[in-house]
């Protein structure tokens, strides 16, 4: 495993990280039992990743309670874990100042510590991304004074979305939407270097599909049917063209995971894993860089042939 530096006073994390959302047991996404989840985020120590992403309503609390168990007793100076407020384990939806330190709260509750390295504003409304007309972040300025974080941002998807919240606030960490198919955040990357913002690479498989197992054919029955047919027509088009450019890869996800990391702004990446076999590939990424010249083949095609489709999550 390979280490970047993250934010101050943090260790280095893992260029693999492990995003916890599938370690609840009731989500739209398939689950798993409260074992296998121990066993996940065991596997992923003896691995080398040292950085858990989770949010209090990943399984409705459930992935919060999961990692904490999972790593209790474990040596905290080495791990970074962060978590997210905006989108609540009871489901409710509340991006408010006043609501920040009360989410904290159940999250250190749930994750069995006292501080975190990171919290972030969970995808929020593009209006609470600035600091010169919001008070949220005076709040989370005040939760690193009493040591509960070392550092905040947000969870993010767009280019204007992370600079106006680099521009406007203190924030040292964005989770951002970032993959083959959607390298928009990329265009923040300069900036976020320079203000030394830690980058959290997020869905980098596109939600399944950078794995390449499926096709114009696919249904889907959790939260990805809000696809529509004309989607996933769409979708596996590009994929098939993105096959067609890394033809001498044979493994598309691990090409996927290394593109991300081609980018020295990025932090980490966290692709999803249900099981052993796929952490063990994707934590085989990093043996597997890609080069500088199908990195800007792969941007060429985003901006051919990809950006002005506007694909939907």
């Amino acid at each position: 495993m390979k280490y970047n530096k993250y934010i101050k006073d943090s260790p280095l994390v893992s260029e693999i990280g492990l995003g916890a959302w599938q370690l609840g047991n009731d989500s739209s996404w398939k689950g798993m039992s409260e074992k296998d989840a121990v066993d996940l985020v065991h596997s992923s120590l003896d691995y080398g990743i040292n950085f858990f992403d989770t949010a209090p309503n990943y399984g409705n609390g459930a992935s919060e309670e999961r990692l904490g168990k999972a790593l209790k007793g474990k040596d905290r100076s080495k791990i970074v874990i962060n978590t997210k407020f905006g989108r609540s384990a009871s489901g409710i939806i509340d991006y408010s100042s006043g609501y920040i330190r009360e989410s904290l709260e159940g999250s250190l509750k749930r994750l069995g510590v006292d501080c975190i390295d990171s919290l972030l504003m969970h995808s929020p409304p593009f209006g609470y991304l600035d600091g010169n007309k919001n008070d949220h972040y005076e709040v989370l300025e005040r939760l690193i004074e009493e040591g509960k974080i070392k550092a905040y941002g947000a969870s993010l998807d767009t280019y204007e979305e992370m600079k106006l919240l680099m521009n406007t606030t203190n924030a040292k960490v964005i989770e951002a939407f970032f993959n083959i198919l959607h390298q928009d955040a990329s265009r923040a990357f300069d900036l976020g270097k320079e203000k030394e913002v830690g980058i959290i690479a997020k869905i980098p498989l596109d939600s399944g599909w950078l794995s390449g197992k499926y096709n114009a054919d696919s249904t889907f029955h959790d939260i990805r049917s809000r696809w529509s047919r004309q989607d996933i027509q769409t979708r596996a088009h590009l994929v098939s063209r993105v096959k067609e450019i890394v033809q001498a890869k044979d493994d598309l996800a691990q090409t996927s995971i290394s593109f991300c990391l081609g980018y020295d702004a990025v932090s980490t990446v966290i692709p999803g894993n249900i099981n052993s076999a796929q952490l063990k590939s994707n934590v085989e990424s990093v043996n597997n860089p890609i080069s500088g010249e199908l990195i800007e083949k792969l941007e060429d095609f985003y901006r051919d042939e990809v950006k002005q489709l506007k694909l939907p999550w």
